[in-house]
């Protein structure tokens, strides 16, 4: 094991020579949380544990099915799953939609290591490309016209480290607004928010106010056109006079939103801005599974840079 291993030079080259093989452990340490589904009848599945460390790992390596058949030979030689799944047996896995809210639970959970860490974060949506095209006939202009669908990822992350502490996503371009309250209120149950910055398409009284009742402060800029009158958020009319009256102060808490877009670029720039999956479900656990990786080499980086312990589950 490399955790207690004194380390020499700069720290970013160490996490960078050693991320796979400690990324391989880390992500058996998180997928032996999983329980296996009780066995009911037909032919003994491979442990539900073994298939999500396949999944990941197989996002992480960026390789297709076939070449990623290596990588889990190496994974059984160093004892982290028990065999080596079929190439196909991977790929249906990942169209089981009971596979969405595992990786979703295991993304909070790698996340934790830095709970002491992280206490201002930043908000903000991007979408992944997928190999499927909508067609249509447009009257106006006499001819066919397509144009590919993507999935659009709505997360959360700390502006210190790039951990991602809550994701949501959808297949259809959704507006970014609606989905504050639910990843600042799973982010809170697991991390004290000092602050939470975001553009103007999370501008409103509600989002503000929900921010405001959970202990933070909202560094979101206001619409043109839009007045301090309350209309009963008292953190709307508080934050608009600071946003007019001390704006140069405003600003500089707001600019750390600049870290939601560092996120998604180390996400993408890593493991692929598109998705290889046909299906829906498949695509959804893809974009999951890819920030679940992107979460793992965090807490990689920051055992070298910070010293954490990577204890995922508070032992």
């Amino acid at each position: 094991m490399l955790y207690g291993e004194q380390i020499y030079g700069p720290r970013y080259d160490h996490a960078q020579i050693h991320q796979k093989e400690l990324f391989m452990q880390l992500l058996r340490d998180v997928c032996s949380s999983i329980p296996q589904p009780e066995y009911t009848f037909g032919r003994p599945k491979l442990p539900l544990s073994d298939m999500v460390f396949a999944s990941a790992l197989k996002v992480f390596s960026t390789f297709s099915l076939r070449r990623f058949t290596t990588d889990m030979k190496m994974a059984q030689e160093q004892g982290l799953i028990e065999k080596v799944p079929y190439y196909t047996t991977v790929a249906r896995c990942m169209e089981n939609p009971e596979l969405t809210p595992i990786i979703q639970e295991l993304i909070t959970v790698t996340s934790l290591p830095l709970a002491s860490v992280e206490t201002d974060f930043t908000i903000d949506s991007s979408g992944f490309g997928t190999s499927r095209f909508v067609k249509w006939f447009d009257h106006k202009y006499g001819k066919d016209k397509e144009y590919r669908t993507w999935i659009k990822a709505h997360l959360i992350c700390g502006v210190k480290t790039n951990i991602v502490t809550a994701v949501a996503l959808t297949m259809t371009s959704e507006h970014d607004s609606k989905f504050l309250p639910e990843l600042v209120t799973q982010t809170a149950k697991n991390f004290t928010v000092n602050e939470v910055s975001g553009d103007k398409a999370y501008s409103s009284r509600k989002n503000l106010q929900l921010i405001g009742d959970l202990g933070a402060t909202p560094y979101i800029p206001f619409r043109k056109g839009t007045t301090g009158k309350s209309h009963g958020s008292v953190m709307w009319k508080k934050m608009y006079h600071y946003f007019e009256y001390k704006n140069a102060g405003f600003l500089e808490h707001y600019h750390k939103r600049s870290n939601a877009e560092t996120t998604f670029h180390m996400i993408k720039s890593k493991f692929g801005d598109s998705v290889r999956s046909k299906t829906e479900v498949a695509q959804v656990n893809e974009v999951l599974l890819k920030v679940l990786c992107h979460n793992i080499c965090v807490v990689i980086q920051e055992m070298f840079e910070l010293g954490i312990e990577p204890d995922f589950f508070g032992s």
